[in-house]
């Protein structure tokens, strides 16, 4: 039905295109197709017809299903491309059609897209930017200039191509296609950077140029939420002449290093270049580092305050910047502070923007001597910089602790006196709620007055994100026995809560696995008779299974004691019966002397594996 309704909304549509000799609605010659297109222009974009459309979305579906062997998919996808040939374009930048060749075209050989590309951008290569700068016309070509990946694929799968001429040959056309692709965003450079589409292709661009892949990109829902993933990254063998256009490139896009700082959307691609070029070409990178570094500190400023004060304030330019500290080396690092930082780190940590590059350079500085100075100054304003909410520069300050092994008691103390439960000592023993919830003694507890040391008991109940971040890492510290004193002293059922919580149960997993045999017992100690409800638990029975890989034999035994009696309830458990499988309990039942020995040569090969990393 909906088929239909398209095809007579389109026929109304073309009433006035049968007055062309030149169309007569067959779509069968290259001519009359680019013609049709034409007329068929909507808001002066050429559009696919009614009928065209159907048949690419018969394509996608066809393509979904899969072919049964490599003879069949090849035939299927030479069938689908002389389709497409004289009328790419218009095929590319349908949203129908764009998106059947991207599921296409990784099943083409480099040569056909190759082909197809040189189609898109004309003789010239001059159509490139109209196709590059449309939504559906930008994915299209980035899906083609990814296949670059598969470059030396025919000479492994073809045995038929002896010579490296052949190879070239077979491989040439796509190689060919992306210099040319390249060499015409190097034209129009400020205006490809600038666009909101045309930007995401001079980002595959350089990727594909370096060498190095990360996962295709995928249009989100207008108003969805954006998922904020790492990429993994993909190294393959590339031409000798991507190697020198990538240079050339790069050149290109210095030469607009202005627009860095201006625009939002072409900062991205230079956090893109930095990137890649930090990856596979390091010293490129350092060079490019050092050369924004001198631009942006040598912008106008106020007299008497550097330039990067006002960049690291601004939206776009504090992500580049952001970029720029992980990846620069030391010299960098340290020019920045001493030059341009120094005593503005708790202002700049205050700010709503300028806070991440502080939490950036916080993590960077840890590997060097510079951390103690940057720890020095932010610890001056911890309490007003957890007052700001912004709690990531607390919980990178504590990582960093945590990794160069210096100033960890200090910010322990620092953090009991934000909190309110460093006087009187007594008070130490609360600490681990209160930093999981990011909340003071005295709020938490609901006392009247700060010298109140009566508290009333509170369930455990509001554990937030950044308050379990902050304890794993304080986990991590050579000296946690206030942490473990407070775990300990929490009751059974606020030790079930920790164990069930999203946050929570990263924080009772860090604690027990990292404290040693004697403390671990104390802790499992107080969890007797809550460890069924925590195998039936989604996240609880992943917090059970790390203790139990890292528990010794004794403690295994006891867990397995208190969970066989509830074999039905947890062998019928979604989660639990993984729990069941994972600790052998049939074995423990009616096997107990084997179950035994296999634990212990277990917990034998893990000590000796321990020994071995340490």
């Amino acid at each position: 039905m909906l088929e239909k309704a398209e095809e007579r909304k389109q026929q109304k549509g073309q009433g006035k295109k049968r007055r062309h000799p030149d169309n007569d609605g067959k779509g069968g010659e290259m001519r009359k197709k680019k013609k049709g297109g034409e007329e068929g222009e909507k808001g002066g974009k050429k559009r696919l017809d009614a009928l065209s459309v159907g048949y690419y979305r018969r394509v996608g579906e066809r393509l979904s299903e899969g072919f049964e062997d490599n003879e069949e998919r090849e035939m299927f996808v030479a069938n689908v491309l002389s389709e497409v040939k004289g009328k790419a374009d218009v095929v590319a930048i349908d949203q129908t059609g764009s998106i059947t060749l991207q599921h296409l075209l990784p099943l083409s050989t480099p040569e056909q897209v190759g082909e197809l590309l040189a189609e898109l951008g004309g003789e010239s290569g001059s159509e490139f930017k109209a196709v590059c700068c449309d939504r559906c016309g930008g994915h299209v070509v980035e899906s083609a200039i990814r296949q670059a990946s598969r470059w030396m694929e025919s000479s492994k799968k073809d045995p038929s191509l002896n010579t490296e001429e052949e190879e070239a040959e077979s491989c040439g056309v796509l190689e060919t296609q992306v210099l040319s692709l390249s060499q015409v965003v190097r034209g129009n450079i400020a205006e490809f950077i600038k666009h909101v589409h045309g930007s995401h292709v001079v980002r595959t661009l350089l990727h594909v140029l370096a060498g190095c892949l990360g996962p295709p990109r995928t249009e989100s829902r207008p108003g969805g939420k954006e998922r904020i993933v790492a990429s993994q990254l993909t190294d393959f063998e590339i031409p000798t002449s991507f190697w020198y256009e990538l240079k050339s490139l790069t050149e290109a896009l210095m030469e607009n290093i202005n627009l860095s700082v201006t625009d939002a959307v072409a900062s991205a691609v230079f956090q893109t270049m930095l990137t890649v070029c930090h990856r596979k070409r390091p010293k490129l990178c350092k060079q490019l580092l050092r050369r924004i570094m001198e631009f942006l500190t040598s912008r106008s400023a106020a007299p008497g305050v550097s330039p990067l004060l006002v960049f690291l304030k601004d939206q776009a330019s504090s992500h580049l910047i952001e970029i720029i500290i992980q990846l620069s080396h030391k010299s960098i690092l340290r020019d920045l502070y001493r030059n341009h930082l120094k005593g503005q780190l708790v202002d700049l940590a205050l700010h709503p923007i300028a806070n991440f590059p502080i939490q950036r350079l916080t993590a960077a500085s840890a590997k060097h001597k510079l951390f103690p100075r940057l720890y020095d100054e932010l610890v001056q304003g911890v309490e007003a910089i957890l007052a700001a909410g912004h709690m990531g520069v607390i919980v990178q300050l504590a990582e960093s602790c945590a990794e160069s092994e210096e100033k960890q008691q200090e910010l322990m103390q620092c953090l009991l006196s934000a909190f309110h439960c460093a006087e009187p000592g007594s008070r130490h023993v609360s600490c681990l709620p209160l930093f999981m919830s990011l909340l003071t003694y005295e709020v938490y507890y609901q006392c009247d007055t700060a010298e109140s040391s009566v508290k009333s008991e509170v369930p455990l109940t509001s554990i937030c994100y950044h308050g379990s971040r902050l304890v794993q890492a304080l986990a991590k510290f050579k000296e946690r026995s206030l942490l473990l004193s407070s775990l300990r002293t929490l009751s059974p059922a606020d030790l079930l809560t920790l164990a069930t919580d999203p946050a929570g149960s990263h924080v009772l997993q860090a604690l027990i696995t990292t404290s040693s045999d004697k403390g671990r017992g104390k802790i499992l100690k107080r969890l007797e008779g809550q460890y069924v409800q925590m195998a039936c638990s989604r996240l609880g029975s992943r917090v059970l299974e790390a203790i139990w890989n890292s528990a010794s034999v004794s403690q295994r035994q006891s867990i397995a004691q208190e969970l066989v009696p509830s074999e039905s309830k947890l062998r019928s458990d979604q989660f639990a019966r993984h729990v069941w499988a994972k600790f052998a309990l049939s074995h423990f039942v009616h096997r107990r002397a084997h179950w035994q020995e296999i634990q212990t040569g277990e917990s034998k090969k893990r000590k000796l594996f321990s020994d071995i990393l340490e």
